[in-house]
């Protein structure tokens, strides 16, 4: 048989197999036409590598026999094929840094309802804040401009507020260096008091600066505004294309946790400093406080919440060094009512069926823990979902990119979106004063906040919220 026979049959059948293969379950829904085309796609792409892979060997044995016209003949389309491939992963990587480059300027723009200055004087951009307003980005904008109101406190603790939020958030325009971005940081700190604040929230961005601010509402709302959070950018990419920026988001981490280690030791008082990291902000702060519960008492850590850590190696190493003092949990749920002995201090959230925590290079060619063979599945992993070698990869990061379908006030506890949770387990894992009936109306609140949010991105008048 010629070797191009070979390359198509054997590519024709395995592209088939695969394609048969990757019609099942997957941990999340996706689109009709990425349902319908992943079989396709898969089977075509290992297909042709297959194929390809069959031909140039029947190609070098054909010409190693003297069949055919010779060796060079035979190789030539190969060399012609490596030509061509050059001249596509150039122009591939042209297409890519202006793909970039428009998306970094995408996140530098304001959202409408974002681009007046803070009427506070207690967050970055506002007035006597050391950082711009265009310096925020547009997730810093949204930080900042999103701080609770009174009211907000009023409708679900029934009492008035002891205090003003402080939040403050430094872009990663703000400035050249990581050292100063930390510096400015710790001057908005000392500006606006948040040293005298009950608690201090640290928080990790993700790759394009989002810092969420529900884990921040909550702790504004339960401590009635005593307290401060802060976050530092270190991009504008999304958190996919950001993940070459972790060690250089860990660093500023680590300095800025230094920097306020150093200056509560100075205190007569200072603050519970509080982390939270979500996705690769999870990611990210972990990888800061890498010694686990040895770098927390370092910092003097009282609480750390990280929710949907990217899975990997590193996130099991974490979790085992934490094991002694954290709990993990899919849902609220799972908290337990009393606590024997002391709280733990590190929680982690995440869904058994979050395909980021779950996906990882090992489910190419080894069964997870969350697939066992003996059918045994988590909450919200398909009943009929088995695993299969290479194809469950596949799916899986395919999943990591529908993970979250986020319509603003419909609170879901699915995937990668933890809107739903983040009320209970936040005043779970910060210790925070709250009744069931106060739960109720935080809960309610928070979705409020979001739609209010929402309405204001989209450059809308928000509407009145109920108090």
């Amino acid at each position: 048989m010629k070797p191009v026979a070979v390359g198509l049959v054997t590519g024709a059948a395995v592209g088939a197999g695969v394609a048969a293969a990757s019609r099942g379950a997957t941990l999340v829904p996706w689109p009709a036409k990425v349902r319908q085309a992943f079989p396709f796609i898969l089977g075509g792409m290992v297909g042709v590598s297959a194929g390809m892979k069959a031909g140039i060997g029947a190609s070098i044995v054909s010409a190693a026999r003297g069949n055919g016209s010779g060796p060079i003949t035979s190789v030539a389309p190969v060399l012609v094929g490596v030509g061509v491939a050059g001249g596509v992963v150039a122009a591939a990587t042209y297409g890519r840094s202006v793909f970039l480059a428009r998306m970094e300027q995408e996140s530098r723009a304001l959202d409408p309802g974002f681009s007046v200055q803070p009427a506070s004087d207690l967050v970055s951009g506002g007035a006597g804040s050391a950082v711009g307003l265009s310096e925020l980005g547009r997730e810093g904008a949204r930080f900042v401009g999103t701080a609770t109101a009174p009211d907000d406190v009023r409708f679900v603790t029934g009492r008035d507020p002891v205090a003003e939020p402080i939040r403050v958030f430094v872009g990663v325009d703000a400035a050249d260096t990581v050292p100063q971005r930390v510096g400015l940081a710790m001057a908005e700190l000392r500006r606006t008091g948040a040293f005298d604040r009950g608690s201090l929230l640290v928080q990790a961005p993700a790759g394009s600066g989002y810092a969420n601010a529900t884990p921040v509402d909550v702790l504004e709302i339960l401590t009635g505004g005593d307290c401060a959070s802060v976050a530092i950018g270190y991009g504008l990419l999304p958190s996919f294309l950001s993940l070459g920026k972790v060690a250089m988001a860990a660093q500023t981490q680590r300095l800025l946790l230094d920097a306020i280690r150093e200056e509560c030791s100075v205190r007569a008082a200072s603050p519970r400093i509080l982390l939270y990291g979500e996705s690769l902000g999870a990611k990210v702060q972990e990888a800061a406080v890498s010694a686990g519960p040895l770098d927390l008492d370092h910092y003097g850590v009282v609480a750390a919440l990280w929710v949907g850590t990217p899975g990997g190696k590193p996130a099991d190493v974490f979790h085992a060094l934490c094991a002694a003092e954290s709990i993990t949990i899919d849902r609220p749920e799972q908290i337990p009512a009393e606590f024997d002995g002391r709280r733990p201090r590190v929680w982690f959230l995440e869904h058994d069926g979050d395909p980021v925590v779950r996906f990882r290079p090992e489910l190419l060619l080894n069964r997870p823990a969350w697939l066992p063979s003996d059918g045994t599945r988590g909450r919200n992993v398909p009943s009929t979902m088995s695993w299969k070698p290479g194809i469950t990869w596949a799916e899986a990061l395919v999943d990591t990119f529908f993970a979250t379908n986020i319509k603003p006030g419909d609170f879901k506890s699915l995937g990668h979106d933890y809107r739903a949770d983040l009320g209970a387990t936040v005043t779970a894992a910060y210790g925070l004063p709250c009744d069931a009936a106060t739960a109720e109306r935080l809960d309610s609140r928070l979705r409020e906040l979001e739609v209010v949010r929402a309405a204001r991105i989209n450059g809308e008048t928000p509407g009145s919220s109920t108090s």
